[in-house]
């Protein structure tokens, strides 16, 4: 055979396989296509091996492991492509720094021929992003600049959302500052971020900052904002950005009904809630978490219990979430002999295994229905009893039931832990307060001054049309805080002699005011005198 044809036979060979690698979908059936390829000699032919490898690396039916040994042993010089495909595989796996391993080997290969490129920097950000690594993260974003990407949208839009996991929020402001070009998911992402870093007003101000600049929005826009109106009550923008997604076409996204609906619980209005829910034709776990959750901690328990028997009767498997909007709604309810069944249902009928949330709810279901001593000897019971979280919500019930003996228990153990802090001491001179013991009260009072024991300022927020309004203990800030502070006198003057709750009750029927107030764990409609929780908190 002369070596024209020879030549002409190996390619038609090489065709053949990148065809067949072309439509290959199994890991099986690549084994097949890559003894055929070792056969043939074609190991080591630059497209048919990064054909393999791109398979191996980044396909659902591929094998890393498998990759791995085709990049070592297959690929004599591994080219930018190559690496992309390592790095892209290792980021997106259950062992994201594997991909930081291999853009390290990248660069210390020092080829000219395989330097790093938009792809390589943004699958290596998504990886410090996963392990929370943010030293590797500046030291990719000064690779970044040295290689010249830092004017890539691409890129930088990536250095944003990796910043913003690692919870630098300044230094992704500053990349997204430094941008010449921004496109909406660089937007988006600096949303994401102010959101995830629980800086709402942030966010809900970085979206008036896109309306300046004529960005344009979508759903994921829509989503990151409703978060934040969610997390800071702020109902009217809400109300628009609902309009919003209505006008766009948006709603009938299910992750922005579902995003609708938390907002819609988390700002006091069910019937929104249940309004979007109606209206939705696809519904998954999280839309039925969100109504039973919005339902428990508006304290209505037996709404959420309907919701859970909607859910099992739509075929939709519960989670760890279903079980906590369940505990939650029936411990604001008094439904304790419910509560304990679904808490038992969790293992028995769902494998789900109690975490220590639901142990907390255990806690306080047992603790606001006076039943301290079944309180902690679920505790004691726990495979988590060294865990603040349950003594602290110990102490709170005893607050309630003015038990000093048991709260004093409590106290001990968070002490013993090593995790007291300035409420936990405040909690319980208000128990020695309400039982009436002076001495208890009196040595509180001398161990928090003699230990410099300060509280963390408490704060509120009111939303006023579309402004959100946050304020501090003792604040002066707001330039109408002399009329705040009139109008405020004289509601203390009507109602000075009320406890909180009461107090509330009393403004709500004084000034013909319906009054929604969320505390630490639930909320209470105030109205005419009268609490949703008829008492029960």
């Amino acid at each position: 055979m002369s070596l024209c044809a020879m030549l002409t036979f190996q390619a038609s060979k090489t065709k053949a396989i990148l065809a067949l690698l072309q439509g290959c979908d199994t890991l099986k059936r690549l084994r097949k296509i890559h003894g055929h390829v070792i056969t043939n000699g074609l190991q080591h032919h630059p497209a048919i091996s990064n054909k393999l490898l791109n398979f191996c690396a980044i396909s659902v039916s591929g094998c890393l492991t498998y990759a791995q040994l085709l990049f070592h042993f297959h690929i004599q010089n591994p080219q930018t492509q190559d690496w992309n495909c390592m790095i892209r595989g290792f980021s997106q796996s259950p062992s994201p720094l594997h991909a930081i391993s291999y853009y390290n080997h990248m660069l210390s290969s020092s080829a000219s021929d395989s330097p790093p490129d938009t792809f390589s920097f943004s699958f290596v950000l998504k990886a410090c992003e996963r392990v929370k690594a943010q030293s590797k993260c500046k030291e990719v974003h000064g690779a970044v600049v040295r290689y010249g990407y830092d004017k890539d949208v691409v890129v930088c839009t990536n250095l944003i959302k990796s910043y913003a996991g690692n919870g630098s929020v300044d230094n992704a402001r500053r990349v997204f500052d430094e941008m010449s070009d921004r496109d909406l998911v660089s937007w988006n992402s600096m949303i994401y971020c102010y959101s995830h870093a629980s800086l709402h007003h942030e966010a809900l101000n970085m979206y008036n900052l896109m309306r300046m600049n004529n960005v344009g929005l979508d759903g994921f826009t829509i989503v990151g904002l409703l978060s934040s109106c969610a997390h800071l009550g702020a109902l009217n923008t809400g109300l628009k950005m609902h309009q919003i997604a209505r006008e766009r076409g948006f709603s009938g996204s299910i992750y922005v009904g579902n995003a609708l609906i938390d907002m819609y619980a988390k700002c006091g209005n069910l019937d929104g809630a249940f309004g979007v829910f109606e209206r939705m034709r696809k519904r998954d776990a999280f839309t039925w978490n969100s109504m039973i959750i919005g339902y428990g901690v508006h304290g209505r328990g037996d709404e959420a219990i309907y919701f859970f028997e909607k859910m099992m009767m739509a075929g939709v498997q519960p989670n760890s979430i279903t079980f906590l909007g369940l505990l939650c709604g029936c411990s604001h309810q008094g439904l304790v002999e419910n509560g304990v069944d679904y808490f038992y249902m969790m293992s028995s009928k769902f494998n789900i295994s109690p975490g220590i949330k639901h142990y907390g709810c255990l806690v306080d279901l047992f603790g606001r229905a006076g039943m301290l001593e079944k309180a902690v000897q679920v505790i004691r019971t726990s495979h988590a009893q060294d865990d603040p979280v349950l003594w602290r919500t110990l102490l709170g019930s005893c607050k309630i039931h003015k038990n000093v003996e048991i709260g004093e228990v409590a106290m001990k153990n968070l002490i013993q832990l090593g995790s007291s802090n300035a409420g936990d001491y405040v909690l319980l001179a208000t128990i020695y307060f309400r039982a009436k013991d002076a001495d208890g009260v009196a040595k509180m009072r001398k161990l928090i001054k003699n230990q410099g024991i300060r509280t963390t300022p408490g704060w509120s927020w009111i939303e006023v049309g579309d402004q959100v309004h946050k304020f501090v203990v003792d604040d002066k800030s707001h330039p109408d805080t002399e009329e705040i502070y009139r109008k405020l006198k004289e509601v203390i003057q009507q109602a000075a002699l009320h406890d909180c709750h009461s107090f509330t009750k009393f403004v709500s029927q004084a000034f013909s005011r319906e009054i929604i107030v969320r505390n630490r764990v639930r909320f209470h409609h105030f109205k005419g005198g009268w609490c949703s929780c008829k008492d029960y908190w």
